[in-house]
């Protein structure tokens, strides 16, 4: 699950990066449940020998994954043309330090929309946009996460199996 989760937050940082895909605000906000998420399950992870705190912390990841398929489905229907998208949805480059800067930066700003996918896989109509990759994968961290939390064990880690 960690290693799921760290690798597609990082593919969507070099997508933005090395890619150079903008991201739009909900894009933005698709990334919250892994930053929540990935840290609840490392310290779940981390605190595998006391079971309640681990499987607490365990859900609590899966909570935030739902969020996040639910942030990706409801990205993905708006790209889709299903619903509606947010009216607030735009550009994201921050403002610089200086005026000219300003100015420079609002001649090549790029408005991202959330209704529009930049990219898709496989490469057809029907093929899935990066929000609708973030459903898939959101849900199914999400999955693992609850699985690991309700398959957890009551162990007994004080208690030695050699007879004195």
């Amino acid at each position: 699950m960690l290693v799921l989760g760290a690798a597609t937050i990082a593919g969507a940082w070099a997508f933005q990066l090395v890619g150079g895909y903008v991201p739009c605000a909900l894009c933005l906000q698709e990334r919250i449940p892994y930053y929540v998420g990935l840290p609840l399950a490392l310290a779940g992870l981390i605190l595998a020998p006391w079971p309640w705190p681990s499987r607490a912390l365990l859900f609590l990841a899966a909570v935030a994954f739902v969020i996040g398929a639910g942030l990706g489905v409801y990205h993905a229907g708006a790209e889709w043309g299903w619903w509606p998208g947010p009216a607030s949805c735009g550009a994201t480059a921050g403002p610089t330090g200086d005026a000219g800067g300003l100015l420079n930066d609002l001649e090549h700003i790029r408005v991202v929309s959330c209704t529009e996918a930049s990219w898709r896989f496989p490469n057809a109509s029907w093929g899935l946009s990066f929000a609708g990759w973030n459903a898939v994968i959101s849900a199914a961290l999400a999955l693992v996460a609850l699985r690991g939390a309700l398959a957890m064990k009551r162990r007994d880690y004080g208690s030695s199996s050699v007879s004195q």
